[in-house]
């Protein structure tokens, strides 16, 4: 499979109220863990809502919004996905992360909330299956389109590769196996919500005018990885030319022309908006996707992703999910209005 065939993606199928459009790898289901609740409190919670105390605001940048056009007519894109047609969007000022929330980051909310993820609710998460023991692969529930990833009984983000796993050296990589709503909870404890599609792109392309990529249209130019992506055979041989053959710190590699991070590769990030691929090339102030819809944007791309299968890091490309999925490349970045 190719990259011109867009039911191709690294992004991980749905737990099990289905799967984004762009990755067609079906869902699978495991029971919730005994005693638990799927979902909880913060599951019905919007992105957008009201902020309230936490964590400050020190990794914040500023941006002063306006005019850009927005999405792409990419012949490497994916009209499916949605990513067309080029249309201008005007935003007002807004301030954005400029790293990814990151495992420390994340345990601090944890430890003045006491937030349950998702993932620890249902039980399981996620894990890509080339880091994983042969013990913990054999007999593990696999998507049938995308058997690289394994439902994992244990995996949360506190264990990120299943049972017996932990956070040793990685408290400065970004936190994973996190559900819309725990990012939602997240950025609403941190005084801010989660990006709208339309400022994460605006935000990702740093300035630049319809580049592929937050630093141009060239991947490595020089010869220089500028992200962290799948290199070598997707699925079964990774050379980690980048460094990195899982996730990367949140301040790896440089940062785009706004100063922000891993605005490609590494994870991928919920977005506030509800899923939809209906565009129009009108001008738009300050979308915030569709009032109603099943599943939640999800942008960047991640270190699974590879051009022979998802060629997805593009700054343009976009995905989604349902929004109770929990996976070992999936997790999110906060904004605050101005």
């Amino acid at each position: 499979m190719n990259a011109t065939q867009p039911g191709a993606s690294c992004c991980a199928p749905g737990r099990g109220g289905g799967t984004g459009p762009a990755d067609g790898s079906g869902a699978v289901r495991l029971p919730p863990a005994p005693g638990t609740v799927p979902g909880g409190a913060d599951r019905a919670a919007d992105g957008r809502a009201a902020p309230a105390a936490g964590e400050s605001h020190g990794t914040l940048v500023p941006l002063p919004g306006g005019t850009f056009l927005m999405g792409t007519q990419d012949a490497e894109g994916f009209a499916e996905d949605g990513e067309g047609p080029v249309r201008p969007v005007t935003l007002r000022p807004f301030s954005i992360d400029a790293y990814a929330v990151s495992n420390e980051r994340f345990a601090r909310f944890v430890a003045d909330t006491g937030h349950v993820s998702e993932a620890e609710r249902f039980g399981w998460s996620f894990v890509f299956a080339g880091f994983l023991p042969a013990a913990l692969r054999r007999g593990a529930a696999r998507p049938p389109q995308a058997p690289w990833w394994c439902g994992v009984p244990g995996a949360s983000w506190r264990t990120p590769f299943g049972p017996g796993s932990g956070l040793d050296g990685l408290a400065d990589h970004p936190v994973a196996h996190v559900s819309w709503a725990d990012a939602a909870a997240y950025c609403r404890w941190a005084g801010g919500r989660l990006p709208t599609e339309a400022e994460w792109e605006y935000a990702a392309r740093g300035g630049l005018d319809q580049r592929r990529y937050p630093w141009g249209d060239e991947l490595t130019p020089g010869g220089e990885h500028r992200c962290n992506i799948w290199q070598g055979h997707f699925p079964t041989k990774n050379t980690a030319l980048d460094g990195y053959p899982g996730t990367a710190p949140v301040d790896a590699f440089a940062p785009n022309g706004f100063g922000l991070f891993n605005m490609a590769g590494n994870v991928w990030e919920w977005c506030a908006d509800r899923w939809t691929t209906d565009h129009t090339a009108r001008r738009r102030t300050d979308p915030a996707g569709p009032a109603s819809g099943a599943n939640r944007v999800m942008r960047g791309g991640s270190y699974l992703c590879h051009r022979s299968y998802c060629n997805r890091y593009r700054v343009a490309a976009r995905t989604s999910n349902t929004p109770d999925s929990t996976t070992g490349n999936l997790g999110f970045r906060c904004a605050r209005d101005a």
